[in-house]
C-alpha cells in the first residue's frame, strides 16, 4: 500500500517511523529505501502461484532435518522458507521420502553454526528426479486431488495415503486435543486465515517443545515406520521392485543421478 494508505493505520506505522525507517534510509537496496514501510519486495509470481492453493508444501531453508510441511495458502512465507507451490500429498510425499532426503543433501550447502544443510531449490530441488508421470511438469494442475487420467494413478494414490497418514500422525503430536484448542478471531475468519493451535492452560510449557526439530530428534518408532511404509510406496513408483529399508545410500544416489543424466541428455 501507499505511505499515506499506510499511515491511518496509526500505531504500527508509528512504531516503524521510529524503529524500521532509520534502519532502511540506510540500506543498499534502493526500493528498501524508497518503501521503507513495506515489509520486503512483491513477490508477484509467488503470490500468483499461491493464490488457487488452500494450502502449499513449504520446507525451511537451514534445517537440520529436511522437514516438509503444509502451511495454509493464506500464509506468505519470508526468505527463510521455501514455497513449493503444490497442494497434493503425493508431491508431498515423494519430497519427503528418503529418497529426496538423500539427494538434497548431496546436492545442498552447509551453514550455520551447527553447519546444518542448507536446501538451495536450483540444486537440491530442481535437479531431483521425480519419479515418471510425476514430476512438477506433471503435477502443474494438481490441487489436491489426483486427475483421472493420471497414468500412474494407482501408485500415486498409495503415495498420497501414506503421506496423508505421516501428516496426521506428527499433527496429533504437534497438537494433542488434551493440550489445545483451536481457536480464531472474527477478523481473522473474515479474512479467510485457517484456525490456529494456542495451548491450554497449564500446558504452555509442554506445546511449547512439541516441534518438529525436536519429534526428528527423537525419531519415535512410530515416525519410523510412517516414513518406511512411505518410501516403499515411492520406490514403487520408480519401478524399484528390490527397494527395502536396507538399501545403501550409495545404491539409492547411484540410480537416482542415473536416471537424472538420463533425462538431462533427452533435454
Amino acid at each position: 500500500m501507499s505511505e499515506a494508505d499506510a499511515s491511518l493505520y496509526e500505531m504500527p506505522f508509528a512504531h516503524v517511523v521510529e524503529c524500521v525507517k532509520p534502519e532502511r534510509e540506510k540500506n543498499n537496496r534502493e526500493a528498501y529505501r524508497k518503501f521503507w514501510w513495506r515489509h520486503a519486495e512483491a513477490r508477484p509470481n509467488m503470490r500468483k502461484e499461491l493464490a488457487p492453493l488452500v494450502r502449499y508444501i513449504a520446507t525451511p531453508a537451514v534445517s537440520k532435518h529436511r522437514l516438509f510441511a503444509f502451511l495454509s495458502g493464506k500464509v506468505l512465507p519470508d526468505q527463510a522458507t521455501l514455497a513449493i507451490t503444490r497442494a497434493d500429498d503425493t508431491t508431498f510425499g515423494i519430497l519427503h521420502s528418503r529418497f529426496h532426503e538423500l539427494w538434497s543433501l548431496g546436492m545442498c550447502t552447509w551453514m550455520g553454526v551447527g553447519n546444518d544443510p542448507r536446501y538451495t531449490p536450483t540444486t537440491c530441488f530442481e535437479t531431483f528426479p521425480f519419479p515418471a508421470h510425476l514430476t512438477p511438469k506433471d503435477t502443474a494442475n494438481w490441487r489436491a486431488v489426483i486427475p483421472a487420467d493420471c497414468p500412474v494413478k494407482g501408485v500415486a494414490e498409495k503415495i498420497a495415503a501414506a503421506a496423508e497418514k505421516l501428516n496426521s500422525l506428527r499433527e496429533a503430536w504437534l497438537n494433542p486435543p488434551e493440550w489445545v484448542e483451536w481457536v480464531i478471531t472474527p477478523e481473522e475468519e473474515k479474512a479467510g486465515f485457517p484456525k490456529r493451535p494456542v495451548a491450554k492452560p497449564g500446558h504452555e510449557a509442554d506445546v511449547k517443545k512439541r516441534t518438529l526439530t525436536n519429534l526428528y530428534n527423537a525419531r519415535p518408532a512410530w515416525l519410523d515406520m510412517a516414513h518406511k511404509a512411505l518410501d516403499a510406496t515411492v520406490a514403487e513408483a520408480y519401478g524399484w521392485t528390490d527397494y527395502t529399508p536396507e538399501m545403501p545410500d550409495e545404491e539409492i544416489l547411484r540410480r537416482l543421478l542415473a536416471l537424472n543424466l538420463e533425462r538431462s541428455a533427452k533435454n
